[in-house]
């Protein structure tokens, strides 16, 4: 078969992945306080049947507070560490696929209802809610509560929280980390000037709004096994005037580069509700493309990435080193064996019932040649 660049492997640091399709990190918004259930065991365990070379599990809060929403994941507690470890271990038991976390912190988006529900905030003091925390004191939509702008205090809480959480994720045995920097949550909040008015040392200038978010970096890569990867998932542009930009995107990611940061996964917006997306088939890539230029990291590309050349194109071109989905692998969770089949290239088994490689699978089941016997 020809060697079709997706499917070659791809080294996050330490971190040898089979190929270089990535399944994004995607809210369930089906925890209990914090603690994944009967629904992440199916939904993760089928996702990691897929053939991806890594999955990348959904924003995971360092902080009870630090939830989007009050079914968001957690590791914040011990029962949140055994519910995963539950998930974890029944995953592992049946596919090879590379898993890692996404750790965050919602900031002043915190507190909000499920998408279903509309995912207006829950104000303080309604059922399921709770204060929020942030840069500073500038709620997120003019409607809503004003956060409470964190001090030194809660900075080092926070910070605190990120460690407790990775080496959490360390006992779990999770492959890597990725620091959500991006979607306008808390981390993102203090990059965009938008969402950050403070006048001290983490506000102001390029610097100093990227110093907090550099610095639970620094501690989450120290408290997380060296010989695994941690890296950070930024929003390369705000779509907003006088918002966080693709120079800022780039500085950031330099300085990250320069830390040990194993990977830049670029997103967009996020952290105001004026944002005007051009949205459009890998309406992203031209950001990752623009990111991979600047650093010798790999980075992983993702938007509105559907069909399995387009994905090729992406990494024979050089625009990203990964590609990272997530619509498009709901709606088809065999989307890597399908693109391998398409693009004729393998994928590493997930299970000893699917021996055959991909054109073969889908030969024997277009003959109807594979059932019981």
């Amino acid at each position: 078969m020809s060697q079709a660049q997706l499917f070659t492997p791809l080294q996050l640091g330490p971190l040898r992945l089979d190929n270089r399709i990535v399944i994004a990190p995607m809210c369930q918004y089906s925890a209990t306080e914090g603690t994944p259930g009967d629904w992440h065991l199916i939904h993760l365990g089928h996702l990691a049947l897929s053939g991806a070379g890594l999955m990348i599990l959904e924003a995971t809060a360092v902080e009870a507070e630090g939830r989007i929403s009050p079914g968001d994941l957690g590791l914040y507690s011990d029962a949140n560490e055994e519910g995963l470890a539950r998930v974890l271990a029944a995953t592992r038991a049946h596919s090879p696929i590379k898993i890692a976390m996404q750790l965050g912190h919602a900031g002043r988006k915190a507190s909000s209802r499920a998408p279903w529900e509309g995912g207006k905030q829950i104000a303080p003091g309604e059922p399921g809610g709770w204060k929020a925390y942030a840069p500073s004191a500038v709620p997120h939509a003019p409607t809503e509560d004003a956060p409470i702008a964190l001090d030194a205090a809660g900075l080092k809480r926070i910070r605190d929280a990120f460690v407790d959480a990775a080496r959490r994720a360390a006992r779990l045995g999770l492959d890597g980390l990725e620091i959500h920097a991006a979607h306008g949550y808390l981390l993102h909040q203090f990059l965009s000037p938008l969402a950050n008015h403070r006048d001290d040392a983490y506000g102001g200038s390029l610097e100093n709004r990227m110093r907090f978010p550099l610095e639970v970096f620094d501690a989450v890569r120290e408290a997380f096994p060296a010989d695994r990867p941690v890296w950070v998932r930024v929003s390369a542009v705000d779509w907003v005037p006088g918002g966080w930009d693709l120079e800022g995107t780039v500085a950031f990611a330099k300085a990250l580069e320069a830390r040990g940061c194993a990977a830049i996964h670029v997103s967009s917006g996020g952290v105001s509700p004026k944002q005007a997306i051009a949205l459009g088939a890998g309406y992203q890539v031209p950001f990752a493309e623009r990111v991979k230029a600047e650093v010798g990291m790999p980075v992983i590309a993702v938007g509105l990435i559907t069909e399995p050349r387009q994905a090729e194109e992406i990494i024979a071109k050089g625009q990203a080193d990964a590609v990272s989905l997530a619509r498009a692998i709901l709606y088809d969770p065999r989307w890597p064996w399908h693109a391998a089949a398409e693009l004729g290239a393998q994928v590493k088994a997930p299970h000893q019932y699917w021996r055959s490689q991909p054109r073969e699978f889908k030969d024997l089941f277009e003959n109807a040649a594979f059932g019981a016997r």
